[in-house]
């Protein structure tokens, strides 16, 4: 018979809101799934950005500057759409389904940017060495694709890594300890993606294909997610506290400015309003007294 201890202290459920037992959900058992899917990603980004000026100057004949602001638009685009993408994973979908779907919507868009390099009448035609200008449908398509990717990618950025770290329990020490080493593992097939894209698919890019350059991070992308979605049996889900986590964001600095004169206890323990029994029974997180930021 399975009893409270069983099961995670942190108050994490399964996708039906059922408590989950620890030794069966989260940790690495979980996390395996969620670093291979960071190291596509990142093949994926970095397979498009570190080459995409060449491709605008080369194979749709951009001019530089123009090709340059295209770029950094579009990588603007992708760094900011994750601050929409974290709210609706706050305030209605969680972050399993936000990262889902545009989980999605990221794969359809690398899709999409590997077909209008590859088909032959999405690109400029080229005869006795003399290169047409790309139509304007054949940019139209091209650009679409690369938007598509920035939304998927607002959805995805903010969500999986804080995924991986909602399958540790931060009431369990172990476990505790099992989350450093996971954020260690994440960097590391972050940066191992990104080195993969640079040195290898720039080569195939310029070199072999386009398409093959842009083909093989695709389909490592849907490999990964098959496996992602595979592993879904072993997620825990954090139940959200706040349908409003926005205000409560605001109301930190409001609550610091009007607290500014008030001096602080000689016991940190005493700035925390409830008792350790309470964090225990909510699942919510004591936040520990730090001088560090005074």
């Amino acid at each position: 018979m399975e009893t409270n201890n069983d099961y995670t202290q942190d108050g994490t459920v399964d996708l039906r809101g059922q408590p989950v037992l620890a030794e069966k959900t989260g940790k690495w058992k979980a996390c395996s799934f969620l670093v291979g899917y960071e190291a596509f990603e990142r093949m994926a980004f970095y397979g498009i950005a570190s080459n995409l000026v060449v491709y605008l100057t080369t194979q749709l004949h951009e001019d530089t500057v123009s090709s340059v602001r295209n770029v950094n638009n579009w990588s603007g685009s992708v760094w900011i759409t994750p601050l929409l993408g974290a709210c609706v994973a706050d305030t209605c979908l969680g972050r399993f389904w936000t990262f889902t779907i545009s989980s999605l919507i990221y794969v359809m868009g690398m899709v999409l940017l590997t077909m209008a390099v590859s088909i032959k009448f999405m690109k400029p035609s080229c005869e006795n060495g003399v290169c047409n200008k790309a139509t304007t449908s054949q940019i139209a398509f091209f650009y679409a694709s690369l938007y598509i990717i920035a939304i998927g990618a607002g959805g995805t950025k903010p969500n999986i890594s804080t995924f991986g770290a909602d399958q540790f329990d931060d009431f369990n020490p172990q476990e505790k300890k099992l989350k450093v080493s996971f954020f260690n593992w994440w960097m590391f097939s972050t940066f191992a993606g990104a080195l993969l894209a640079t040195l290898g698919l720039v080569y195939i890019q310029e070199n072999l294909s386009w398409g093959l350059g842009y083909g093989i991070p695709t389909v490592g992308l849907i490999f990964s997610l098959v496996i992602f979605y595979i592993g879904t049996p072993n997620y825990r889900h954090k139940v959200r506290k706040s349908q409003y986590p926005a205000r409560d964001l605001f109301r930190v600095p409001i609550v610091a400015f009007a607290n500014r004169k008030i001096d602080l206890p000689n016991d940190p323990s005493e700035l925390h309003e409830f008792d350790m029994q309470y964090y225990f029974s909510t699942g919510k997180r004591q936040v520990h007294h730090t001088p560090a930021f005074r």
